[in-house]
């Protein structure tokens, strides 16, 4: 059996799921859906719509069949499924502005309802049976989509490359499918390479719609691949809220449930710092676990569906505070102006202060422990830097693949800082050793990491280990240099609260801070997401008629 073969049969497959993933609807759902919309008649070939489109509509198939094709990174197309009568179009984008990933056309002649997107939210509210049914369908289209690396999309580099990282962590942690080519093994490199005409001094490129980006920012990847939506300068909004972590997801699902003009803003991708963690365990609901990145994804499309917009890409880089309403700078120059800002900008793990750090971040030093830094260094050992529930979690993960995964912390060991679940865990492995009272002193490596030493502070016994990933999980330090001098902060750089009516509002009116950049918050993912749903109800009372 092949690779390919073994990917259709994994078990966790969504095109494997076809009653779920291409629903049939039955005739009074059908009947239902077409009241929102118009029948219309295609002829064989005609397209319903183009890759690359923006604000497309919702199709329900009722005789004939629409096919649904992908483009491989050089041009070629292949069939993705084809709708028979009772099915209908679409996956994730059709919650936002984003540029659709794929082309329907009429396999034959063929007759559709179309529901233009403003109906097509007024049915999903209306109709939560059939919604339900189509929320599933394209959250399992979209997973298929990433599993079978559709939708035209190819990144050549070396998979140790910093920038290499940088992408595939941007294109996986946004949910953007596509095809990594990894030049130190792949065979099909150079013909990629050859064919575009670029050479090893251009990676890592990405290939999409029959451009190549030589080694291009995150931001020229959004913008590149239509991720990121037009602003409208003169539009004020209810509420921005700025990070994309759970506090701020949680603010902009209850915000715009509740009937506010909601954006996000967010550097990287929804999820946060929590979006890296490879498991949580402990998070009310989830018995069996769910990835931070499944926890993020799951509470973008919530907040979508209820209408909120996401600015993905885009990092806040100044507070415009001195008039209402707020205006917010951005990093390309654009802003976003808003009646009531959430600050849910979290915090980011300290770096270590080594010789050849800066070189080897993104080489074999890392902050996450996904699976895709977990194929990096499968079979080697990996060292783990830090007491909290995230090292834990990235340790547990890590010795699934890892040679074997060290557990390096200042003090004593892990009672005081990490769930007793996780120390048992630790504890239990053959596969992890906790090093109490060590500290990394020095790193190795030409391009990548190759060796870690590590000093036990009371002894001053040195340890030197061939290593192939080190994971810095150590601290916290808050993302509040673009508030300027807005607002109170503590000693540390944390947003002081608890100024006004409510125990999240900062020292300025009508802006609040949740979650991890709040000074006195739990870092936990379970409390940033109740910071976050709790925050709506005091900001509906900021905006109410007389009250600013």
């Amino acid at each position: 059996m092949n690779d390919s073969q073994a990917q259709r049969l994994d078990p966790a497959d969504p095109y494997l799921r076809e009653a779920q993933t291409f629903p049939v609807l039955a005739p009074e759902m059908a009947a239902r859906v077409a009241a929102f919309g118009e029948a219309e008649r295609f002829g064989k070939g005609s397209l319903l719509f183009r890759r690359g489109e923006r604000n497309v509509d919702f199709f329900l198939c009722l005789t004939g069949a629409v096919e649904i094709v992908d483009s491989d990174a050089d041009g070629r197309e292949h069939v993705v499924h084809v709708h028979a009568a009772g099915q209908f179009t679409g996956e994730l984008d059709l919650f936002n502005d984003r540029a659709i990933l794929v082309t329907g056309r009429a396999r034959e002649e063929s007759s559709v309802v179309r529901v233009p997107r403003p109906a097509f939210r007024r049915m999903i509210a209306a109709e939560p049976d059939i919604g339900e049914i189509v929320m599933r369908a394209f959250i399992l289209r979209r997973v298929g989509m990433l599993l079978h690396g559709q939708a035209g999309v190819a990144l050549i580099g070396p998979a140790h490359g910093a920038d290499t990282v940088r992408i595939e962590t941007f294109l996986s942690r946004n949910g953007l499918p596509h095809r990594k080519i990894d030049t130190e093994i792949d065979a099909d490199a150079e013909g990629f390479l050859d064919c575009f005409g670029l050479t090893g001094a251009d990676l890592p490129v990405v290939v999409a719609e029959g451009q190549a980006l030589r080694n291009p920012s995150n931001a020229q990847v959004a913008d590149a691949l239509g991720l990121t939506a037009a602003l409208d300068p003169g539009h004020v909004h209810d509420l921005a809220v700025v990070g994309g972590g759970p506090a701020g997801l949680a603010a902009a699902v209850y915000g715009a449930s509740e009937g506010l003009d909601t954006i996000v803003i967010e550097a990287i991708a929804p999820g946060g710092q929590a979006g890296t963690s490879s498991k949580i365990e402990n998070y009310l609901g989830f018995p069996t676990g769910i990835s931070g990145q499944a926890l993020a994804g799951r509470a973008q499309v919530q907040a979508q569906k209820f209408g909120a917009r996401l600015l993905i890409s885009r990092s806040a880089a100044h507070l415009d505070c001195d008039g209402t309403p707020y205006r917010i700078q951005l990093d390309d120059g654009s802003a976003v102006q808003a009646r009531a800002v959430v600050v849910a900008t979290g915090a980011r793990y300290r770096k270590l202060d080594l010789p050849r750090y800066a070189e080897l971040e993104g080489n074999g030093i890392y902050y996450a422990a996904t699976a895709m830094e977990a194929g990096l260094c499968a079979a080697q050992e990996a060292v783990v830097i830090g007491g909290g529930n995230s090292a834990g979690q990235a340790a547990i993960f890590l010795a699934r693949t890892a040679g074997h995964v060290h557990i390096l912390v200042r003090g004593d060991g892990l009672a005081a800082t990490m769930s007793s679940y996780l120390i048992e865990r630790i504890e239990a492995s053959d596969r992890i050793t906790l090093h109490p009272h060590c500290e990394v002193t020095a790193l190795e490596g030409e391009g990548h990491l190759r060796g870690v030493s590590w000093t036990h502070r009371k002894t001053g016994a040195i340890e030197r280990r061939e290593i192939g990933g080190l994971f810095v999980m150590i601290g916290a330090q808050p993302n509040t240099d673009w508030l300027g001098d807005c607002l109170e902060l503590d000693e540390r750089g944390f947003v002081l609260t608890g100024w006004g009516n409510s125990p999240y509002a900062a020292s300025r009116r009508g802006i609040f801070a949740v979650g991890d950049v709040r000074s006195g918050s739990v870092k936990r993912v379970a409390s940033g997401v109740g910071e976050g749903s709790v925050v709506v109800a005091a900001i509906h009372g900021y905006l109410e008629p007389g009250a600013e």
